[in-house]
């Protein structure tokens, strides 16, 4: 046994030099200068581009191309780093869906959207007398469902080319040496500051005594050595564990709920993408649990028949039949729309031309609808989020939507470990009849259940002959 014991301890120390020894690309005077860096809004790539939500993340994404990685290896890598830089959203204590087209036309999708821990159940957040508790569904401990980005990154991994430990390394550099924050960052964190003391129960790298001001260097060590778990361990790194004991101590001290099972039995899981014409074009879209591609189809085919091009960018006229078209469609949304694991989605049924044409038979373009008045169609059958998009040079095409709900999600960050966790609870349906943060209603097919992933809205992917420019903080090679 001590023979074991002495071999195992080799082994994991051998694992942590190696991680070690990965050459950084972060640093004054390498391909990253986290201190000196620009944003760059827009432009037209010819080989490959990243676009995300901050120029670190982007400028990390395509130096990890330039390096023989690929589309998956940058949405890899850009997702850590943004866990690092764009804490608003970016996370690994949230969730998100992956929507790709490969080289060879495979389609894609795969769901780590957070789930609800094994002890939520249906009215959670009522109180006595039944009433609604947002401010429990909304923020701290209860907020957060069981966090699937991570999970998500390493069923990315097979489709990549690199190793794991080399996509993360330039998160582990922005983590541990820190990178300089903007003007608005800077203003962000301060108005945060009472509700990271309100939601926290030990001290967080996002306060600071004196508030945070343009030029600052923010330095997270506890989220680098999260990171270095990662890297050492792979996914058990995360889900079990320091860390997922960490998480769980989190919990027990702010009255969460997530249990180690919870974290342990999380899986990633693949979807078949939503795939659909409009106006001599296949648009393809993420499934449910997201709501978000059948909506889009929905409102697309909706308005097909109509001559919009005609009517003028943002006309009455427009306006107004857009307006028609989401009303119908966001009333289907909570009706009609879950988790297709426990719930049965009509999602041909939603998308087929005789129900949409039903839907808008009582469409007249001289009146305005009401949307209380507007109901579900009947079927038979029974700072916040953020994005990124990716084209490499072989042509695979990655979009990838990640969130923590809310902007810096829960407000709460995991003692020890340095990431911020999720309120995502709040996309259930808390109580039918009764609007989430961003006013979606729901009833029964969002109803909480264990295990269930709530409803959500999320990336979509045009699938055209070209390779489109990609803008926003982009990044090419």
């Amino acid at each position: 046994m001590k023979k074991c014991i002495f071999f195992l301890s080799v082994v994991l120390i051998s694992q942590s030099i190696h991680a070690q020894r990965v050459p950084s690309i972060v640093g004054p005077g390498k391909a990253i200068n986290p201190y000196r860096y620009q944003v760059v809004k827009s432009g037209q790539f010819a080989r490959a581009s990243v676009s995300s939500a901050h120029p670190l993340a982007s400028m990390v994404g395509a130096a990890i191309m330039k390096q023989g990685g690929n589309a998956f290896d940058a949405a890899i890598a850009t997702q850590l780093t943004l866990a690092v830089v764009f804490p608003e959203a970016g996370n690994l204590g949230g969730g998100g869906f992956l929507l790709a087209r490969r080289t060879n036309g495979e389609l894609i999708g795969l769901d780590y959207r957070e789930a609800a821990p094994e002890k939520a159940s249906r009215d959670m957040y009522l109180d006595a007398n039944g009433n609604a508790q947002t401010n429990l569904s909304q923020n701290g401990h209860l907020a957060s469902g069981i966090p699937g980005t991570v999970a998500g990154l390493f069923a990315t991994l097979p489709y990549a080319k690199l190793p794991f430990r080399v996509l993360v390394q330039p998160a582990i550099d922005l983590a541990e040496k820190g990178y300089t924050i903007t003007a608005r960052e800077a203003s962000s964190l301060n108005n945060t500051k009472e509700a990271f003391l309100k939601y926290n129960t030990q001290p967080t790298a996002f306060v600071r005594e004196q508030g945070w001001k343009a030029g600052d260097t923010l330095v997270q060590p506890e989220l680098a050595a999260t990171l270095r778990r990662m890297q050492q361990l792979g996914a058990p790194g995360f889900y079990e564990g320091k860390t997922a004991e960490l998480i769980v101590a989190e919990m027990n001290r702010g009255g969460g709920i997530i249990g180690l099972n919870d974290l342990k039995n999380y899986t990633a899981k693949l979807r078949e993408p939503i795939r659909f014409e409009y106006r001599g074009h296949e648009i393809i879209s993420f499934a449910p649990p997201s709501s978000g591609g059948i909506l889009i189809g929905q409102m697309l085919k909706m308005m097909e028949k109509y001559p919009v091009g005609s009517m003028g960018f943002q006309s009455a006229k427009s306006v107004q039949l857009m307006v028609e078209v989401e009303r119908r469609a966001y009333a289907d949304r909570a009706e009609h729309l879950g988790d297709p694991d426990f719930w049965k989605v009509p999602v041909k049924t939603m998308l087929s031309e005789e129900y949409l044409n039903k839907r808008m038979q009582d469409y007249s373009p001289d009146k305005a609808g009401v949307s209380t008045q507007v109901k579900a169609g009947a079927i038979p059958e029974s700072e916040e989020t953020t994005h990124l998009s990716i084209i490499d040079a072989q042509g695979n095409m990655v979009a990838v939507t990640t969130t923590l709900n809310g902007g810096y999600g829960s407000k709460t960050v995991v003692g020890g470990a340095g990431f911020l966790l999720n309120n995502e609870m709040d996309d259930f349906s808390i109580k039918a009849g009764v609007p989430n943060m961003f006013g979606a209603l729901g009833g029964d097919a969002n109803a909480i259940v264990p295990g269930k992933r709530m409803l959500s809205l999320t990336s979509r992917l045009v699938h055209r002959a070209e390779q489109p420019s990609l803008p926003l903080f982009s990044r090419h090679w």
